[in-house]
């Protein structure tokens, strides 16, 4: 049986670093993606760059909208 190995947690203490972390790693996958379509298009392989497409603009919503949340949630703290 496999075990779920975790990260360790973090000495952050903030209820937003959940939020600040996913939206990092959505950004960074829109970048990563860039490179798998690069790869799959030089191999002449769409229907694959064209699902790498997909994957990279859900991603994109992702991150927009981690954003427009950490947005709220920053103005709500100041008041």
């Amino acid at each position: 049986m496999a075990t779920m190995v975790r990260e360790p947690m973090s000495p952050v203490k903030d209820k937003n670093y959940d939020l600040i972390h996913a939206l990092q790693l959505s950004l960074e996958h829109i970048w990563r993606m860039e490179n798998y379509i690069a790869d799959a298009e030089e191999r002449g392989d769409k229907e694959l760059a064209s699902w790498f497409r997909k994957i990279q603009e859900n991603n994109r919503k992702a991150g927009e909208q981690g954003k427009q949340l950490l947005m709220q949630r920053i103005q709500q703290e100041k008041g």
